[in-house]
């Protein structure tokens, strides 16, 4: 599909009610989906955003967004692929600025560059109490990422072509922080495995482009 239709698609659809939380238990285990009934901790979670950038890519033009894999280090997340982002500041002033100062920071995008055309809906994440705020915005053009070395360990480029095809949709078993092994919903990319609150949110984000492009 040429870029600048999808874009316009997904502005026309993302004006319209979000497909919400039972999309995004479709890419939840169960552990998870139990853990997400119990909103008591939602009060005091922590505020964070992430960005979800679309951009043409490769010599096609294919539509593509950008993911990130973690580092390993001492915490829930580690070594997990995500989505840019990051915690609220107080500097930031909003939840759309710390998505964009996150994606500046972890793989070098300029803010300036990057038109915002719509949000999905917020995620709770159990294990590390964020409440997560996804925003959706694209470049014109293919960036040239520049990768914070502290905080991504690579950067992942994949085609929306590829994320919506079924047979990317597994089912395999991960191993958590806690040392636990978890059955999971996955996207299967090229050979990334993407679960937990960035498959949850992909799986939104997926459905709001099939709806548009009627796929």
């Amino acid at each position: 599909m040429e870029f600048s239709i999808l874009i316009q698609q997904l502005e026309k659809e993302l004006k319209k009610p979000l497909p919400g939380v039972q999309i995004q238990l479709r890419m939840s285990s169960i552990s998870r989906f139990r853990e997400l009934m119990d909103f008591s901790h939602q009060s005091d979670a922590i505020r964070s955003s992430v960005l979800i950038l679309l951009f043409p890519a490769g010599t096609n033009g294919d539509v593509s967004l950008v993911l990130i894999l973690r580092p390993m280090y001492d915490g829930v997340h580690s070594g997990q692929i995500a989505l840019p982002g990051g915690r609220f500041e107080s500097s930031d002033g909003d939840l759309l600025n710390t998505a964009l100062r996150e994606a500046r920071e972890e793989i070098g995008i300029d803010p300036g560059k990057v038109r915002i055309i719509g949000h999905l809906t917020e995620l709770y994440i159990p294990p590390s109490n964020y409440l997560v705020a996804p925003f959706i915005g694209f470049v014109p053009d293919e960036p040239s990422f520049i990768p914070d070395l502290q905080e991504v360990e690579e950067i992942i480029v994949i085609r929306l072509r590829d994320l919506i095809e079924e047979r990317s949709m597994k089912i395999k078993e991960f191993v958590v922080s806690s040392g636990l092994k978890v059955t999971a919903p996955c996207y299967d990319v090229d050979g990334h495995l993407i679960w937990g609150a960035t498959a949850m949110i992909l799986s939104e984000f997926m459905e709001i482009v099939k709806r548009g492009s009627g796929i």
